[in-house]
């Protein structure tokens, strides 16, 4: 029989979340390794370790010669690599090209194998032989349906029906659907069409919007609802005329802030949770630490979903990123009602201590359906990867430290590991599963 750690390690398993692009569109140029790496995350600590916005732009500028560019990089990188990402950086570039540490001497050369691996077959060598991941739930930002289905089973946000700001946000809607959109009963109807022509498509909903504003959704009323769409439509463009050769003038819409859309906002989230339940579509919710710099964890506090968990009790939600730093709260939230799930994704690089504390409470506290352990959140496949090992160490030193004490046994251990890598990511999005 297998040890446990040896089971982790070889289970086959389902991700919550994923951005990452299609191989096709991925192969078809030439890849660049800061472009890459610093697509996301690893960015983000940079420019907290002090890195300005105008240098972080120039990195990724293929324009210009990558060691000279690594030159712009790395005396905040020696700064900031002692993070989760860029150990998931140093895991990706030494497992798939051999690379033991991205620096002056090694970057040229990471350059030149990563092009070399970047041909079709690509994402089947990484995902399905090294990270041994059966299907990944996708998250394209903007509602791409159309998926390689090998990989992955797509969620969409519908963002786009509900931060509305704009006539010309409801004119792009309008055209999209193919119809008037000229009251707020034409806008659900528009929404309602949208989800009854993608159903056989996606595997659930995503909400993300912590980004944005707050993620407390009021109860709004229609009326309250209409008054903000009403005064929407009613608004007027402003025209631009710029002193150029053609002398061209550009229409600018007006808009309203996003406080005062708040009620608009809120009536459309409700009505995306009642299609979910009509349609059992489970529901992603971004909760915790935001993506990049400068952002407000307060708004994405997950106790701000309460009334959504309590009056949706017949949709499921996958709450993200084990609401960090708020994982105690998330846990209450898990441990009392049966339609929410702790969802560990992008955690285990924001915080391999914070991962493992989590999981030691949740597994004391939350029943182990409604657990889920893994989710990479990646925009590049390396990172992918790396993450999902990570994921697997994570949980295995868990488990072995809950069969040292005598909580679980072995059998035990191996059957909650695969609960939440793979069978409770199944039986939430049962239309996810390869």
């Amino acid at each position: 029989m297998s040890s446990l750690e040896d089971y982790i390690q070889e289970l086959w398993i389902y991700d919550t979340h994923e951005h990452v692009a299609a191989e096709d569109e991925r192969i078809a140029q030439r890849v660049d390794p800061l472009q890459v790496l610093l697509s996301h995350y690893a960015s983000s600590d940079l420019v907290s370790a002090g890195l300005s916005l105008e240098d972080l732009a120039k990195a990724v500028n293929i324009n210009i010669p990558v060691l000279e560019r690594w030159r712009i990089v790395e005396p905040f990188w020696s700064r900031a690599k002692n993070t989760s990402y860029f150990q998931a950086i140093k895991i990706a570039v030494n497992d798939i090209y051999g690379i033991e540490e991205v620096n002056e001497k090694s970057i040229e050369e990471l350059s030149n194998r990563m092009n070399i691996e970047n041909k079709k077959g690509l994402y089947r060598k990484i995902l399905k032989k090294k990270a041994r991941i059966e299907r990944s739930i996708y998250d394209g930002i903007s509602d791409i349906v159309d998926v390689d289905r090998e990989f992955f089973a797509p969620v969409v946000r519908l963002e786009d029906y509900i931060m509305i700001r704009s006539r010309e946000d409801v004119r792009k809607l309008s055209r999209m659907q193919g119809l008037p959109i000229h009251s707020l009963r034409e806008l659900e109807r528009a929404l309602e069409l949208r989800v009854a022509g993608i159903l056989d498509k996606i595997v659930g909903f995503k909400i993300a919007l912590a980004y944005e504003r707050s993620i407390y959704f009021e109860k709004a009323t229609f009326n309250e609802a209409e008054r903000v769409f009403n005064r929407i439509m009613s608004s007027k463009d402003t025209f631009i005329r710029y002193t150029r050769n053609d002398g061209v003038r550009v229409t600018v819409p007006d808009q309203i802030s996003i406080e005062e859309g708040r009620s608009l906002q809120d009536y459309m989230v409700h009505k995306i949770l009642q299609l979910a339940a009509q349609h059992e579509c489970p529901v992603q919710v971004h909760t915790g630490l935001q993506e990049g710099n400068l952002n407000l964890v307060s708004n994405s506090h997950p106790l701000l979903l309460s009334n959504l968990f309590m009056e949706y009790h017949d949709v499921k939600f996958d709450v993200f990123h084990g609401s960090y730093p708020y994982t105690k709260e998330l846990a209450d939230i898990a441990k009392n009602l049966p339609n929410v799930y702790a969802d560990l994704s992008w955690l285990h690089i924001v915080s391999p201590t914070s991962a493992c504390d989590a999981l030691k409470d949740w597994i004391d506290t939350i029943p182990s359906n409604k657990i889920l352990g893994f989710g990479g959140d990646y925009r590049f496949v390396e990172g992918i990867y790396a993450h999902s090992k990570m994921a697997r160490t994570h949980i295995a030193q868990v488990l072995r430290e809950k069969v040292d004490r005598g909580r679980f046994t072995e059998e035990e251990a191996k059957n909650f590991a695969r609960r939440i890598l793979r069978d409770n990511v199944i039986e939430v999005f049962k239309k996810a599963k390869a």
